[in-house]
């Protein structure tokens, strides 16, 4: 005969903990850093600010490279944000699947237009 000495634990979730905190803070850097930079470029540059000069910020292949980068940190930063708020409050597997699967696919859609975009300068 067994004895019940009490409720079982239920465990759930991932078990994500310290990696996302970690990715989240290290994504955010990320792009504080980028919009410091960016911020530089604005300032330095003489002139009224157009199409034209602001064309020549991102025409630079370091400047396209730590864009591209930038726009990872950001898909990344999102996706862990919305993977969390999903698992903490919408309960049902089925919604929070479909839910997880259209930020996928928005994210990697954003990811294309947004490379897209930095390329074709």
């Amino acid at each position: 005969m067994s004895v019940n000495y009490g409720s079982k634990r239920v465990v759930v979730g991932a078990h994500y903990g310290l990696r996302d905190w970690l990715a989240q803070r290290v994504t955010g850097l990320v792009m504080a850093l980028f919009t410091v930079i960016l911020l530089a470029q604005v300032l330095l540059t003489k002139g009224p600010m157009g199409y034209d000069k602001w064309a020549g910020i991102f025409s630079a292949q370091w400047m396209k490279t730590l864009t591209f980068a930038v726009i990872i940190a950001l898909l990344y930063h999102a996706w862990i944000g919305m993977r969390e708020i999903f698992m903490d409050y919408v309960k049902p597997v089925y919604v929070r699947l479909a839910l997880q699967v259209f930020s996928i696919v928005w994210l990697v859609g954003c990811a294309g237009w947004a490379i897209q975009v930095l390329w074709r300068l």
